[in-house]
């Protein structure tokens, strides 16, 4: 499927992927573009131009109107937007005028969040990072919680607080105690620390009462991006008994601007990690059901010059899938509806090196991570840049996330 513009095969927008974003560029506000190579095609152009239909769909300032679309809309826009692209077609790369307006080099952009997300939901779906958790914290010899295994653990996040990547991150102020403290301070977090977190958008919602099955659950889901669900180890650990993460978590989370359509990365599914024991039948799925996305997470202090990789995993060693997610979300009947964000939660691989937080990394603190310029560090400091990256790796071409990228700023006086 050759592009009529010039795409190395390594990089990771070509015409196999086409993801979904919100842009503004050339005096014009907010519209929906996709990415492809080192351009954004901008839809509204295209639809103008009567190549595509839906003209308002494209001109809104997030993807919320598509994406409840449908699935069969979604797919005639992506078929139509390949034959545009592709070198035998003239449509558009012979019409210069045409061209012009409707590609826009992405050094000229500014990206927006994607979606305006109703619910954010976050999973805690890797094993490796719960057990390493529950080393840590609880007990070496029983590190999961009873429930663990049989269910997708999960909590509601706060929506109002995502960020798009490149969004700086204050750090938090909240209440604390240190273990040797009588009693609990006030103060800013010096715990603060990253979570490498793949996040998917819901498409096509349910009706209240009706639970989507674990079956179903791939036609519900539009597209990826990445996640970073920022989090501040010492609130959480004060505030977590008995109802879980609040303030350590509602701060902020920062997500790629890019969303990566499902169809893009339906070559890459395979079989997840083996369950045991075997889960209740409304989670059992016979589905290949996990995906296998490259994941890479880089730290930049304030007195680096480039960003150093400090750890490698992949999306496949997520224990729970999306599938199981979504149906286990709905069971109760809960409804999910159009640009509902969930997220996978941590994840961490089997070794040091592959896992997806500083805490992990840094093993609570106890062993600092070295960096390549001698500094040291245990929680993130501010200065400190975090970049996340993702790619599916096809033959002869690639199916990136982008990246999710924030710095880390001082707490407010």
């Amino acid at each position: 499927m050759p592009c009529f513009l010039p795409i190395p095969a390594d990089h990771p927008f070509p015409i196999q992927n086409l993801p979904y974003g919100v842009f503004s560029a050339r005096e014009k506000g907010p519209r929906v573009g996709v990415a492809i190579g080192d351009y954004v095609l901008d839809l509204s152009v295209l639809s103008e131009a009567g190549l595509l239909p839906s003209y308002g769909v494209f001109a809104e300032p997030s993807l919320n109107a598509f994406i409840a679309s449908g699935r069969d809309f979604w797919n005639e826009v992506r078929a139509t937007l390949q034959y545009l692209l592709d070198e035998e077609t003239t449509t558009l790369s012979g019409n210069r005028r045409l061209r012009t307006r409707a590609l826009i080099p992405v050094q000229e952009l500014t990206m927006h969040l994607p979606v305006a997300v109703g619910d954010y939901t976050d999973f805690y779906s890797s094993k490796q990072h719960a057990i390493n958790v529950g080393t840590m914290f609880r007990d070496k010899n029983n590190p999961l919680l009873p429930n663990w295994l049989h269910l997708p653990v999960a909590y509601h996040g706060r929506a109002s607080s995502l960020v798009v990547s490149g969004a700086p991150i204050r750090r938090p102020r909240g209440q604390t105690k240190r273990p040797e403290a009588a009693t609990p301070g006030f103060g800013p977090s010096l715990e603060l620390d990253f979570e490498l977190e793949i996040g998917y958008f819901v498409g096509q919602g349910n009706t209240l009462g009706e639970p989507i099955s674990v079956t179903d659950a791939q036609q519900h889901l539009f597209g990826l991006v990445l996640v970073n669900d920022w989090s501040a180890r010492d609130l959480q650990r004060w505030e977590y008994v008995p109802l879980g993460p609040f303030l350590a978590k509602n701060f902020s989370t920062s997500i790629s601007p890019w969303v990566v359509p499902m169809a893009a990365l339906q070559p890459f599914r395979v079989a997840g990690p083996k369950q045991d024991p075997p889960p209740l039948p409304y989670l059992s799925d016979g589905q290949d059901c996990a995906y296998d996305i490259a994941l890479e997470i880089k730290l930049q202090t304030a007195a680096m010059a480039n960003a150093y990789t400090i750890s490698r995993t992949n999306f496949k060693e997520m224990y729970w899938s999306m599938n199981q997610q979504l149906a286990h979300h709905t069971v109760t009947g809960c409804n999910l509806r159009p640009g509902d964000l969930l997220a996978s939660g941590t994840l961490s691989g089997a070794e040091k090196n592959s896992y997806g937080s500083l805490l992990e990394l840094a093993w609570g603190g106890k062993e600092p991570l070295e960096l390549p310029n001698g500094e040291r560090r245990s929680f993130l400091e501010d200065g400190d840049t975090v970049i996340l990256t993702g790619y599916a790796q096809g033959d002869g071409y690639r199916i990136g996330l982008g990246e999710v990228r924030g710095t880390i700023v001082s707490a407010p006086s």
